[in-house]
């Protein structure tokens, strides 16, 4: 089977959906099937591209087997809503180029964001007579209106328009979650068009942990002090703020909060920490490979944060690493969002509505001075974190595609006939 995999983010990025589409295309590669990606030069969480990538147009690469085909597009160096709108129209434009020029696909997988890329996918389904999946990552529209990052108007409506058309389009409509599929089914899409497409872990044969105590020594934290840790993209959709906050208000002085990650609020956040002159809060650059895994290994707690009003927007898939390395997790989210209702499936830490600083330094309180709950919640997250073992996640979805292209190859013979 041919598949071309076609979305905005790959390695070496290793943060947000590309290690999703890494894991797909590298799995599909092992399973024998002819594989290729269509992509960008890597950019994210940074928003800059590689100094060996600037003013590049195209390249391909082979990364452990996979041919990617890198395609130059507009990185911004502050990202606001009109540029970014250029960012992915420019991945759109050369992105659709090049594939004109690669042979035919027996399936063309189509991740979003961007949400245009639909548009152009189907275009692509129709010069190249094959069918394409659209798996989405992010509810872009939904997540935008509810964050109040968009207002109602002629934009909203060409947002909400293009949507339908890509969920209407495409042979199947796929997501890393069933809250996000319910979704698609109040939009309208068809039972027998939606596929289930988790994002996964490597469980089996991963490696083992580094030893305790790295990070902590190459940041100067005390061996008793009780580390709590959000690692990842700093954005407008996670809502940083009620950890400083909280920050300034735990009693509990073995209490340290890191954030440490790359995005467009770092720079806000610094400067409110540097504000309330806070001494049991640090921020730390990205962690990544080893540095990040001795992270883990080290603190005692995780946060995973929303804003208010993202609900079934997105899903942060960091979770199921968090979860795999026995961490205890605090989400700060929507009672009706699906992190809320993963914590009360799991069992593996608490969750908080968004906006509460005193509650949340409160349990932090609590949960320093309770290691017998931490060790409950870890044991319930490794247990958890099983559904999404990435080996039986995969083998799912390559049946999907691989149904696909008979089906479609069998379309096609009836109407050469």
């Amino acid at each position: 089977m041919r598949v071309i995999v076609w979305g905005i983010n790959y390695a070496p990025e290793f943060t947000g959906i590309a290690p999703h589409s890494v894991a797909l295309c590298e799995f599909l590669h092992t399973r024998g099937h002819d594989v290729e990606m269509v992509t960008t030069f890597s950019y994210y969480p940074t928003w800059r591209k590689l100094p060996e990538d600037e003013g590049k147009l195209y390249r391909t690469d082979i990364v452990n087997g996979v041919p990617v085909h890198r395609c130059w597009h507009f990185v911004p160096g502050r990202v606001s809503a009109v540029k970014r709108i250029i960012h992915e129209a420019s991945f759109i434009t050369t992105s659709f180029l090049r594939m004109l020029v690669l042979p035919r696909p027996d399936v063309l997988v189509v991740v979003s964001p961007p949400l245009a890329l639909g548009a152009a996918a189907w275009a692509m389904s129709l010069l190249k007579r094959a069918p394409f999946v659209f798996h989405v990552q992010d509810l872009q529209p939904d997540a935008a209106l509810k964050l109040g990052m968009l207002k109602q108007g002629w934009f909203t409506r060409a947002l909400l328009w293009l949507e339908a058309f890509a969920y209407a389009k495409a042979t199947r409509v796929s997501s890393i979650t069933r809250g996000m599929l319910d979704v698609f089914r109040s939009k309208g899409v068809p039972e027998e068009k939606l596929v289930y497409f988790p994002n996964a872990i490597a469980l089996r044969d991963a490696p083992a942990p580094p030893p305790r105590g790295l990070f902590r020594a190459r940041n100067g934290f005390g061996a008793d002090e009780f580390i709590a840790v959000y690692a990842g993209n700093l954005g407008v959709k996670q809502g940083l703020d009620v950890l400083i906050e909280a920050a300034r208000l735990v009693t509990d002085k073995r209490i340290r909060l890191v954030i440490c990650g790359a995005g467009a609020q770092r720079d806000v956040l610094q400067a409110r920490v540097r504000e309330l002159g806070l001494p049991n809060v640090t921020m730390l650059p990205l962690q990544e490979g080893e540095d990040y895994r001795s992270l883990l290994t080290d603190v005692d707690v995780c946060f995973i944060t929303q804003q208010a009003g993202a609900g079934n927007s997105f899903f942060p898939s960091k979770l199921l690493g968090l979860l795999a390395q026995g961490k205890p997790v605090i989400i700060v989210a929507d009672p009706e969002s699906e992190l809320a209702r993963s914590v009360g499936e799991g069992q593996y830490g608490l969750t908080l509505p968004p906006g509460q600083p005193a509650e949340l330094a409160r349990v932090l309180d609590s949960l320093a001075a309770d290691p017998q709950r931490l060790a409950q919640y870890s044991a319930a997250g490794q247990q958890y974190v099983q559904q999404w073992e990435k080996s039986a996640v995969m083998e799912n979805f390559e049946r999907e595609l691989v149904r696909l292209a008979i089906e479609s190859s069998s379309e096609g013979r009836k109407a050469f006939r």
